[in-house]
């Protein structure tokens, strides 16, 4: 039974609850760790009701409509040969062969020229850099990939450790302005570990399926519903009180309307602040150890031109001056013929919460990167561009500070019966889909081991 309410000031007379007997779990977030931890926890019998603010799975990983039947990741993805938890999600659910294997070019942009700089022979002939330093950075990179734990490296700053092994001049004109476009002021206090796991879990061989992402979303959402589960899309959780049987979840539907449902549990997603704004009984000590890890907005501004706008699939973006710190032409790993021969490009920023440049819309955001496009491709014009789309993911990527680990949430909560299972937890890897289905399916393993008791009360 779904009770559906007028808002608030209603009053409320009964409450749904998803099916008795069994203990039953609300997941909050739809995307790729929501959907695999409760995937997992519904093929295991227990009811499962994932709720998702958005109109349809994904999360960060989800999609638009280039054209109608057409979808685009809002945010650009790819898959790397080493994503092997991914490959396994892909095989289990009869999609394996949707996944095509390329060996796109990647570049960065210096002193106004884009080389090629994805592999060992590209950085020998980088010509931009010194022999010598040339050198260094080959054999400080080499030393990370053979480095089997990134854990060895805790406490240290990326920033520090690579202006020693590589160089003051190979650091600062190649590495540190993508650590501050990434991470803003806090680009010296980045962990080595995190630097470590970009290095030593990145091939260059890259994947995508036919038909984008979201068809692996979509089925992730199948399984769940064939195993008796739910996914309520368009359902904004605004609260978790908790009861004397577990929780009371309030959620507003597209509607606006107050729909209240009782949990055993509830595995929250979101970022630890976010959590802490919904559990308001989470104590202090939590909320300032795990909840005030600063994390900064990722923006993407998506344009379909009429041809293409360089010969890279991935455009670091190292000079100066620029409002976006990468260019991801999309079409250059896939064929523009997949998407009505548009020529697709993601313009890739990171951003303080604060930063006045989140509140443009795609056409103001157009005209602000316009001029800095023509610097890329001298010949660019706007008559080029035939669509634009913007998305914005806010606290999309935590800052790694060289405390992070410790500053990483536990999945068992202080609250009984409340979890959270969040991007930081991929840590030292970067935000990813591999590692997101990974998270959500450790904890499925973790709440599911039959030596642990009940459920509730098993991961600590």
């Amino acid at each position: 039974m779904k009770l559906v309410t007028r808002p608030a000031s209603a009053a409320v007379a009964a409450v749904s609850q998803p099916r008795t007997g069994d203990e039953n779990w609300a997941v909050i977030g739809a995307g790729a760790i929501g959907l695999s931890v409760a995937r997992r926890l519904s093929e295991a019998g227990r009811a499962v009701t994932v709720y998702e603010r958005d109109g349809h799975v994904g999360g960060q990983a989800g999609s638009f409509e280039v054209e109608p039947g057409i979808k685009l990741e809002r945010f650009y993805h790819h898959a790397f040969k080493s994503d092997h938890i991914l490959r396994r999600a892909y095989a289990e659910l009869a999609l394996a062969d949707r996944l095509i294997w390329t060996h796109p070019l990647t570049a960065t942009l210096l002193s106004g020229e884009s080389r090629p700089l994805d592999s060992a022979a590209s950085l020998l002939a980088f010509g931009q850099l010194p022999r010598l330093d040339r050198l260094r950075m080959g054999a400080a990179l080499a030393a990370l990939r053979l480095l089997p734990r990134g854990r060895l490296l805790e406490g240290r700053s990326a920033g520090r450790w690579l202006r020693r092994w590589m160089g003051r001049r190979s650091y600062e004109q190649i590495w540190r302005p993508l650590f501050v476009g990434k991470f803003g002021a806090a680009a010296e206090e980045i962990a080595l570990p995190w630097f470590w796991a970009r290095i030593h879990d990145r091939t260059a061989v890259l994947g995508y399926p036919s038909g984008g992402f979201q068809s692996l979303w979509e089925a992730l959402a199948a399984r769940i519903t064939a195993a008796g589960g739910a996914v309520r899309c368009n359902m904004v959780v605004e609260s978790l009180e908790r009861t004397s049987t577990g929780f009371l979840v309030k959620a507003r539907d597209a509607d606006g309307l107050l729909v209240l449902t009782r949990h055993d549990a509830v595995i929250s997603t979101l970022a630890a602040r976010m959590t802490s704004r919904l559990a308001p009984e989470l104590p202090d000590w939590w909320r300032e150890r795990f909840a005030s890890v600063p994390a900064r907005s990722a923006l993407c501004l998506v344009l379909a031109l009429d041809r293409s706008l360089t010969d890279y699939y991935w455009l670091n973006v190292n000079d100066p001056g620029y409002p976006f710190v990468v260019v991801v032409e999309h079409t250059n790993l896939r064929s523009p013929a997949e998407y009505g021969g548009r020529h697709l490009v993601y313009l890739g920023s990171y951003r303080d919460a604060a930063d006045p440049v989140l509140a443009l819309g795609a056409d103001q955001l157009v005209d602000a990167f316009l001029p800095h496009l023509a610097r890329i491709n001298p010949g660019f014009d706007a008559t080029w561009i035939t669509g634009r789309w913007s998305f914005i993911a806010a606290d999309a990527q935590p800052i790694v500070g060289t405390d992070f680990r410790s500053r990483i949430p536990p999945f068992k909560t202080p609250l009984p019966g409340l979890f959270t299972a969040t991007i930081a937890q991929v840590y030292p890897h970067d935000r990813g889909q591999n590692y997101a289905i990974g998270a959500g399916e450790r904890l499925a393993s973790l709440l599911l081991e039959p030596a642990r008791g009940r459920t509730s009360q098993a991961v600590g």
